[in-house]
C-alpha cells in the first residue's frame, strides 16, 4: 500500500522515530491547560525530572512478569473492595514521568466507558499502558503499540480484558446486519462467538470469554518481538474478564 511503502522509505532510523513518538513536543514549555487556568511546569522541575532518570532504567524491567500480575490483581482487589489508595496520582508524580515513561503492565481492553484500566486497578500515572478498542479487538496498530511497549519500554505483563455485557459482543451474538465501519468489529469478533456457539450458559458471556482467549492465543503467536520474549521468561500475556457489577477481575486465560 501507499503509505507502508512511505513508511518504509523514510529517512529517520527506527530509534528516532520512536523516541518522536514517546516524547514529541510534550514537553514542549511544560504546558497544560485546566478549564481555562494554566499550569506552567518550571523548566528547572522539568530539568530536574529529566536528569534523575536519564540514566535509570525503567523501572518495569525490575518486574518479573508474575510480579507485575500480582501487582496489577492487588490493586484490581483494592478498588474492588473501596480500599483505593490511588497511587501516583499527584503532581510530583507527573513531574517526576515527564521524561521517562516505566509502566508496569499493558492493558488491551474495551472502548465501554464503564471499563477504566487505571480506576480498575487502582493505579496512576504512567503505571500502565492503555490500548482500547471496542470488543477489545485488535489488528496491527494495536499489535505495533503492544510491541513497542515490550520491546521499548521493558513491560513485561500484557493484560486482554473484556467485560461482563460487552456491547460489542452482544451485537455479534445477536446477529444481523450493522452499520458503517462497525462491520469490521464484528468481524473480528465473530470466529470467536462461532466457537462457543450453542455451548450451555449464557451466551454472551461464553463470547466474551471466548473473544478474550482467542485474543491472547494471537498475541502469542506474534512474530518476531512477543514470541521471543515469551521464550526468554519476559513476557507473559493473559486474559481477563471484568465484572461491572462487583468490579472484579477474573484470570481466564
Amino acid at each position: 500500500m501507499k503509505r507502508e511503502n512511505e513508511f518504509e522509505q523514510s529517512n529517520e532510523t527506527r530509534r528516532a522515530f520512536l523516541n518522536k513518538m514517546l516524547i514529541g513536543g510534550a514537553l514542549a514549555g511544560g504546558y497544560l491547560s485546566l478549564g481555562g487556568n494554566e499550569f506552567t511546569a518550571s523548566a528547572q522541575e522539568v530539568k530536574k525530572a529529566d536528569e534523575k532518570t536519564a540514566d535509570e532504567k525503567p523501572k518495569a524491567a525490575a518486574l518479573t512478569p508474575q510480579e507485575a500480575l500480582k501487582k496489577l490483581l492487588d490493586g484490581n482487589k483494592r478498588y474492588a473492595s473501596g480500599q483505593l489508595v490511588h497511587p501516583n496520582q499527584t503532581s510530583e508524580r507527573r513531574i517526576a514521568v515527564a521524561a521517562k515513561q516505566s509502566p508496569f503492565a499493558i492493558v488491551l481492553s474495551c472502548s465501554d466507558s464503564r471499563v477504566v484500566p487505571e480506576i480498575a486497578f487502582d493505579e496512576g500515572i504512567g503505571d500502565l499502558f492503555v490500548i482500547r478498542t471496542a470488543g477489545n479487538v485488535s489488528d496491527d496498530i494495536v499489535l505495533g503499540s503492544i510491541e513497542y511497549a515490550v520491546a521499548e519500554l521493558g513491560v513485561s505483563l500484557v493484560m486482554v480484558m473484556g467485560h461482563q455485557s460487552c456491547g460489542a459482543v452482544t451485537a455479534v451474538v445477536k446477529g444481523g446486519e450493522l452499520p458503517g465501519h462497525i462491520t469490521r468489529i464484528a468481524e473480528a469478533i465473530k470466529p470467536a462467538v462461532d466457537k462457543v456457539k450453542g455451548q450451555p450458559g449464557d451466551a454472551v458471556d461464553n463470547a466474551v470469554r471466548s473473544n478474550v482467549r482467542m485474543e491472547v492465543e494471537e498475541l502469542k503467536k506474534s512474530e518476531p518481538i512477543l514470541q521471543e520474549k515469551i521464550k526468554a521468561g519476559k513476557l507473559i500475556i493473559v486474559g481477563g474478564r471484568y465484572d461491572l457489577s462487583s468490579g472484579l477481575v477474573e484470570v481466564i486465560a
